[in-house]
C-alpha cells in the first residue's frame, strides 16, 4: 500500500483545504507514492517518535502538531525541529500532520473531547462560514436527471441531515454555434432556442473538482455554462469549540474531579468557582482563549481547554469558569482517534499508536 492512499483517509475525514491560515498541515516529509511500511500515529513529530518509528519499521509517522510551523532557512540540526527533520529524511520517513483541519471537524479532536466527558446537544462555540459553494447550471430538460444524479454522487446536495438537496427552474436557453462547432442542437451559424432546466446545488468547497467534472461529464453540450460562487453559510460539520450539556448537572468540585479523572491531569488552572450547578459545558483541545466571548456567549458553566494566559482568566468574569487542563492533556484522545480510524479502514495494514510520551511540560509536587 502506497502512503497516499493513507493520505486519501486523512484528507477525506479532514481536508487540509478547512487548516487555519497560520496552520501547516498535510505532507511534511517524505513521497507520498512511497510504499508504506507502517504509519505510527502522535500528537508531535518529536526525534524520539522518529526514532520510535524507525525501531517499529513504520515509514509513515502521522502526528496532530506540525513539526514545522513556520519557514526554516537552514537546517543543521540547531534545534529539536531541524534534528526531527533530518531523521526523517535520512531514514526516509514520511510525516503527515493533521492539525487544525482536525480540530474543525465536528467528529474530531473537540468531538473526541465531547465524548469523553459523555456531552449531548453538542452546537459550535464558533460555526465556520464560506465552507461552502453552489452550483448553477444549465441542462436540456431530458438530461436533467442524469447531471442531478452525477453531482449528487460527487457530493452536492447535501443540507445537514438531507441529501439530493436542489432547485430546478425551466426555461429557455439560446446559444449560436459558430464554424467548428459540434453543436449537441441545431445548426452552425443559427441561433437554438432550448428548453432547459436550471439546476443549483451547494456542495462543500473541497469537492469543487469532482462536482464540476462530474457536471461535465454527464452534460450533453460541448461547452457547458455554469457557474459556481461562494456562500457565506454556515456549515453544520465545521466550527471551532463546540458546547454542549451533561446529561444531569453537576457540582464544579465534582466536575473538576471528572476532568482530572477523564484527562489524567495533575493539576488543573481555573478561575473562581461561582458554586453554581455545571450543566453547560464549552470546550476546545489546545490554545482555546480566543473562545471565551463565545462560551459566554452560548451561557457555559465550564470551559474547558488549555494555555490559558494570566489576564484571559479574568475574562470569565464571574460568569463561568475556565478549566485550563493542559494542551497535552486536552489532545491526547487524537492519536486514539486517528488510530481507530485508520485501523476501520485498513484492518490488516499495520498502524500503530506511539508509546512515545511527547508533552514537554511536567509538573513537580
Amino acid at each position: 500500500m502506497k502512503i497516499s492512499e493513507i493520505i486519501s483517509v486523512l484528507e477525506n475525514l479532514a481536508p487540509s483545504l478547512y487548516q487555519e491560515n497560520y496552520d501547516n498541515a498535510g505532507l511534511l516529509t517524505g513521497n507520498s507514492m512511497w510504499e508504506c511500511s507502517g504509519a505510527l500515529i502522535t500528537l508531535d513529530a518529536t526525534e524520539s517518535v522518529i526514532e520510535e518509528a524507525i525501531a517499529k519499521k513504520c515509514n509513515l509517522v502521522v502526528a496532530h502538531h506540525p513539526v514545522i510551523f513556520a519557514g526554516i532557512k537552514k537546517i543543521n540540526g540547531k534545534n529539536y525541529i531541524e534534528r526531527s527533520i533530518i531523521a526523517a529524511i535520512k531514514n526516509d520517513i514520511a510525516i503527515y500532520a493533521i492539525h487544525t483541519n482536525l480540530d474543525n471537524l465536528l467528529s474530531g479532536v473537540n468531538g473526541k473531547i465531547a465524548d469523553k466527558l459523555g456531552l449531548i446537544n453538542r452546537n459550535w462555540l464558533s460555526p465556520l462560514s464560506s465552507t461552502l459553494r453552489k452550483l448553477f447550471t444549465f441542462v436540456p430538460f431530458d438530461y436533467a436527471e442524469k447531471v442531478r444524479k452525477a453531482i449528487f454522487d460527487a457530493g452536492a446536495g447535501h443540507i445537514g441531515n438531507y441529501s439530493e438537496a436542489s432547485f430546478n427552474v425551466e426555461g429557455t436557453g439560446t446559444f449560436k454555434a459558430e464554424h467548428g462547432a459540434n453543436p449537441f442542437s441545431g445548426k452552425i451559424g443559427e441561433r437554438q432556442f432550448e428548453k432547459e432546466i436550471k439546476i443549483e446545488a451547494i456542495f462543500p468547497r473541497h469537492l469543487q473538482d469532482s462536482v464540476v467534472r462530474a457536471m461535465i461529464k454527464a452534460h450533453p453540450y460541448e461547452e457547458v455554462a455554469y457557474d459556481v460562487v461562494g456562500l457565506e453559510n454556515t456549515n453544520s460539520n465545521w466550527g471551532s469549540g463546540l458546547v454542549g450539556e451533561l446529561p444531569e448537572a453537576s457540582s464544579e468540585k465534582l466536575f473538576l474531579g471528572r476532568l482530572v479523572e477523564v484527562f489524567g491531569v495533575p493539576v488543573i488552572r481555573h478561575t473562581k468557582l461561582n458554586n453554581r450547578p455545571v450543566k453547560k459545558v464549552a470546550l476546545c483541545g489546545g490554545a482555546g482563549s480566543f473562545l471565551i466571548p463565545n462560551a459566554l456567549a452560548a451561557g457555559a458553566d465550564f470551559f474547558v481547554t488549555a494555555d490559558i494566559k494570566y489576564h484571559q482568566f479574568f475574562d470569565a468574569d464571574n460568569c463561568l469558569v475556565i478549566a485550563d487542563i493542559g494542551h497535552y492533556e486536552s489532545e491526547q484522545f487524537t492519536v486514539e482517534l486517528l488510530y481507530a480510524i485508520l485501523r476501520e479502514k485498513f484492518p490488516t495494514f499495520a498502524v500503530l499508536k506511539s508509546d512515545t510520551r511527547t508533552n514537554p511540560v511536567n509538573y513537580y509536587f
